[in-house]
């Protein structure tokens, strides 16, 4: 393995002008691609073949299109003008069916349906509000299109506007301000704490250059994919840039340390790569099997997030160990030119103090861990679009708390059932207003008058609500679209309907959707807590050659992982469901390393230490990678946290942020303590470790010498058997 080592590194060194030229070459080819990549906002979109959601949205893919919805609010309005704007509405293309004050005037041109108790429901105080279905999806650009040319007619200052729809152009049209916002101001200040922490001025430059080659290929790369969600788009880049910084600090400082040996640089190069590439590839398998375990959610948007992350860590991998040296080698005069003295103090104060609370440290980790355990699970979730909507002080917020406070809630759930019996139907929809948490039900039997034959009407009003198989019911909830009450209301209305049609009838809205991703992500969690845990388990076991180093590790990182998760609930906050299965794997395979840094030192000193003399030489020697590393993760968190409008995307930034911090303290607090207080056991694993490798080394060498020994007779030839015979 060594030799294989020392062959690529000397490969890496010899042909650093090709090396460079490959990269260059795919960071244009990843550049280009970058744009082509498709984003998509509908977590629909990612739920299996087997969820109730996804077959009902095929069934009405298939028969009504793939609808996507908002609710439109006009002030200051005469009813007649509210009928002139819902008619110009209409006829917009990429509407499907838009629900308003003269609905009964418009489909039945009979001006003694004006007043009747379904117009009451969208015109008050001078008020008028509009619920519209589209042809096309939420995320679709003729759904967005056709939203600019509402905007148009209504006029964005006299209007509210709210919605699904709303939303997602909303959130398309400023996630990319927004990206590029957090990662302009994280260059910056991960500069400022590379300058801190380094000792060049210029080295700072370097690691930002290799890491923003390194997104590069990732961002573009991803067009393998055709598209990925938004939460991958919004969060892959900048947690590819704070998560994989460390390796190339560690390359960096490992052939500094070699080349001041005295050694020439491409020898000193080839020695650090083969002295850091072990480290370097633990720490990335480490963060690799944190996200390969959230690409076994069956909410496929886990598999969307776990493959971009994991591909991200890869491609940093590859150009901190292949381009990076050459780099290095290409710029170490100006590494050196730019040298400046450290501006980070001697750290063995801070390792005296924390082996000073390592007693009350334990205590307070102990007394915390199994509240925080079950109080993590207390949280208030969200699981649906609510968690993709945009938050407090957002227009879209705001307009629809002043839509709510006029018109009070809606909730709009379509029903489709098969066509047959319009009196059941009809039937159907009375059962449905009858509902106290029911603003309306409209159906094509249901608001015919008796006696008028569906003929009377003209086709295309007909086909918004039936089709030849199947006939589509709009009902309105007076609830919000996630909560335990609208949750229950919605199983009401699913029984309902089931009641009266067993077969073929389906249930299609946000709170439905939501109620699939609910059931599907709580059993995500249980299964791929479990899997992370263990895999990362497995990873550190096989790097320490032992059983008890790796729970002790371990420990401080889930403890941080519950306290982090806990807090939402003593804060009074909610959650975003998505946000918490994601952060929890990404925590511990992301900060794990600092527990990996501090136990290999912990090991290392301890050879020539007492154990308390270690522990504090540990301390002091790890202090800085681990707050380097831990700081750019918790700015990068809070960045996320502060710039993102979308509340998932926010949430998922602070939870980063916190979370990092928190494994950053209790590494540097508690593990030291756990280290030291179970030595004896410790060193005992290790000694059966290294004795059992020398066994190993022993037999393998034995076997080579009896090959050794094995002489081989060289085959005869045929002019050897005719000498021998003469």
């Amino acid at each position: 393995m060594i030799i294989m080592l020392e062959k690529l590194a000397h490969f890496i060194v010899h042909k650093g002008k090709h090396i460079e030229r490959f990269f260059v070459v795919a960071v244009i080819v990843c550049a280009v691609c970058y744009p082509f990549v498709g984003v998509n906002y509908d977590l629909s979109k990612y739920l299996p073949d087997f969820a109730p959601t996804k077959q009902a949205l095929d069934v009405m893919e298939e028969e009504f299109g793939y609808p996507g919805m908002a609710r439109i609010m006009i002030k200051d309005v005469t009813l007649p003008e509210a009928r002139s704007i819902r008619q110009r509405i209409a006829d917009v293309d990429g509407v499907d069916l838009i629900v308003g004050p003269d609905m009964a005037t418009n489909v039945y041109a009979m001006d003694s349906f004006t007043e009747n108790a379904l117009s009451d429901k969208f015109y008050k105080d001078g008020n008028a509000v509009y619920q519209i279905i589209f042809e096309d999806g939420d995320a679709d650009e003729r759904t967005h299109e056709a939203i600019r040319q509402i905007y148009d007619i209504v006029g964005k200052d006299r209007g509210c506007f709210s919605g699904s729809a709303v939303s997602s152009k909303e959130r398309q049209e400023s996630i990319a301000r927004e990206i590029a916002m957090a990662i302009g101001m994280a260059v910056v200040i991960i500069w400022l704490i590379l300058t801190l922490t380094t000792t060049s001025w210029f080295e700072p430059f370097l690691f930002i250059l290799v890491m923003v080659v390194a997104i590069i290929l990732n961002m573009g790369s991803n067009l393998m994919f055709g598209r990925i969600s938004f939460f991958t788009f919004s969060t892959a880049a900048i947690l590819q840039l704070a998560v994989s910084m460390d390796y190339s600090i560690f390359l960096l400082h490992t052939y500094t340390g070699i080349k001041n040996q005295g050694l020439d640089s491409e020898i000193a190069m080839e020695k650090a790569i083969v002295e850091a590439c072990g480290s370097i590839l633990a720490s990335g398998a480490t963060t690799i099997v944190g996200f390969l375990v959230i690409a076994l959610m069956k909410f496929t948007i886990g598999k969307d997030v776990g493959f971009v992350l994991t591909k991200g860590i890869l491609c940093s991998l590859a150009t901190v160990l292949f381009l990076m040296p050459t780099l290095i080698l290409q710029f170490d005069k100006k590494i050196e030119k730019t040298a400046h003295r450290p501006f980070i103090p001697s750290f063995d104060g801070l390792g005296r103090v924390m082996y000073r609370i390592r007693i009350p440290v334990l205590i307070v980790a102990v007394l915390c861990a199994v509240p925080c355990y079950f109080g993590q699970a207390m949280n208030y979730f969200y699981y649906g679009d609510d968690a993709l909507g945009s938050g407090p002080g957002t227009r879209v917020y705001e307009d629809s708390r002043e839509i709510e406070s006029i018109f009070g809630k809606a909730n709009v759930v379509i029903a489709m059932v098969p066509n047959g019996s319009t009196v059941r139907e009809r039937e159907l929809t009375e059962a449905l207003e009858d509902q106290d948490f029911i603003e309306y039900a409209l159906s094509m039997s249901g608001t015919m008058p008796q006696g008028i034959p569906e003929s009377f009407l003209p086709k295309n009003i007909v086909e918004q609500l039936r089709t030849d198989k199947y006939a589509r019911i709009l009902i309105s909830m007076k609830t919000r679209e996630e909560s335990e009450y609208s949750f229950q209301c919605s199983n009401v209305l699913t029984q309902i309907v089931r009641d009266y049609y067993p077969e073929d009838s389906y249930v299609i809205g946000m709170t439905p959707t939501t109620i699939d991703i609910r059931d599907i992500l709580t059993d995500d969690y249980n299964r791929v807590s479990i899997i992370s845990l263990l895999g990362v388990a497995i990873v550190v076991m096989i790097t320490f050659h032992s059983v008890l180093v790796p729970i002790l590790v371990i420990i401080p990182i889930e403890v941080a992982i519950y306290l982090n998760m806990t807090l939402p609930y003593i804060m009074g906050d909610s959650v975003v469901y998505i946000g918490y299965i994601i952060v929890s794997c990404l925590q511990l395979g992301a900060t794990i390393d600092y527990s990996i840094l501090m136990s290999n030192n912990y090991m290392e000193m301890r050879e020539t230490m007492e154990s308390r003399q270690a522990a504090v030489a540990a301390i002091s020697k790890s202090a800085l990678s681990i707050i380097t590393s831990g700081g750019i993760l918790t700015v990068v968190g809070y960045l996320l946290y502060f710039t993102s409008s979308i509340q998932a995307i926010s949430q998922v930034g602070r939870l980063v942020g916190r979370g990092a911090l928190l494994s950053m303290l209790l590494v540097l607090s508690l593990l030291p303590a756990l280290l030291a207080a179970l030595d004896k056991p410790i060193r005992k694993q290790q000694d059966k470790a290294r004795i059992r490798a020398e066994k190993r080394k022993q037999r393998a060498g034995s076997v080579k010498e009896r090959f050794s020994q094995i002489k081989i007779k060289k085959p005869v030839s045929q002019e050897e058997v005719a000498h021998d015979g003469d």
